[in-house]
């Protein structure tokens, strides 16, 4: 019988101890929690398992590979997300190579010369570690661990000692409490101040970053920014604190929204009084593009 239980019994970081003293291969499942009419002893809602949220593998204690549910962890969108592909070059590539294993991709895109051995190593590993450090600040849903089962053999898997892990990830939580407090509300919106081409003069961003700055408008919440880049409520707090830091951008209200919800966390607006906006891409992005490609 496979090991399983819900992450508020028993978490994240708990289970990685116990795989990496047991040395267990195998692969984590984390679903979305369905309420039932049961209660377990302690009196909390029993939950069912319902759609996949995550899955994580591992070999013989090592963690080799993680995989959200709702994001595509192939190749190209890894190298994308690393910046070592454009949107451009990720579009064309998929097109061009839809049925080809991330194992024979790789080898294209070496000989090709798009990217290095060591970049494709280097960025399939920080997916890995993104999607555990996201998982060890999920407080609530059921799991299941399946001995023995691992990812398909066209996949990249890149091992990592899970000693590490679980102490960077032990740092990071205390990291995204202080986010949280600093940034508690999500449906705030940014503003570049005034004069952003002096600014933004000789910084040097991160792909992630350049991407959220992208989306700089008063009409667009960060959680829509968010959204739209396919970024965690963490990446997004962590980019923005910052960008604010540096002085690159401003926290404000959404036009219309009440004054009251500057510091309520995760209280998004109300559907019936305020409309939320479509993302809409930033009037000054055509200056950072100028000074990005300067840069």
């Amino acid at each position: 019988m496979p090991l399983q239980g819900n992450l508020r019994d028993f978490s994240t970081t708990q289970l990685l101890n116990l795989i990496n003293l047991a040395g267990k291969t195998g692969t984590l499942v984390i679903f979305e929690g369905i309420k039932t009419n049961e209660k377990d002893a302690i009196g909390n809602v029993k939950q069912a398992a319902g759609a996949e949220r995550a899955r994580v593998a591992f070999k013989v204690g090592k963690l080799i590979g993680a995989q959200l549910g709702a994001q595509d962890g192939n190749l190209v969108s890894v190298l994308n997300k690393a910046g070592k592909l454009t949107d451009d070059q990720a579009r064309i590539i998929r097109e061009r190579a839809k049925n080809t294993s991330d194992k024979a991709l790789a080898l294209l895109l070496i000989n090709a010369n798009y990217v290095s051995q060591r970049d494709i190593v280097a960025s399939v590993q920080q997916h890995t570690l993104d999607v555990v450090y996201n998982l060890l600040t999920w407080l609530e849903s059921p799991f299941r661990f399946e001995d023995s089962l691992l990812p398909s053999a066209d996949r990249i898997l890149v091992p990592i000692d899970l000693e590490n892990v679980i102490i960077e990830g032990a740092r990071r939580i205390r990291e995204i409490e202080q986010l949280t407090v600093h940034l508690p509300n999500l449906d705030m919106a940014l503003k570049f101040p005034e004069n952003p081409r002096e600014k933004f003069k000789g910084i040097h961003l991160s792909v992630e970053e350049w991407r959220v700055v992208s989306f700089v408008n008063p009409r667009n919440t960060i959680r829509q920014i968010a959204k739209a880049n396919n970024m965690s409520e963490i990446e997004i707090r962590r980019i923005v604190f910052g960008l604010e830091q540096a002085g690159l951008v401003e926290i404000v209200l959404p036009p219309g929204a009440a004054a009251s919800q500057r510091t309520a966390p995760g209280n998004a607006a109300n559907p019936q009084q305020v409309r939320a906006p479509n993302v809409e891409r930033s009037v000054v992005e055509r200056i950072i593009n100028r000074l990005r490609s300067n840069g």
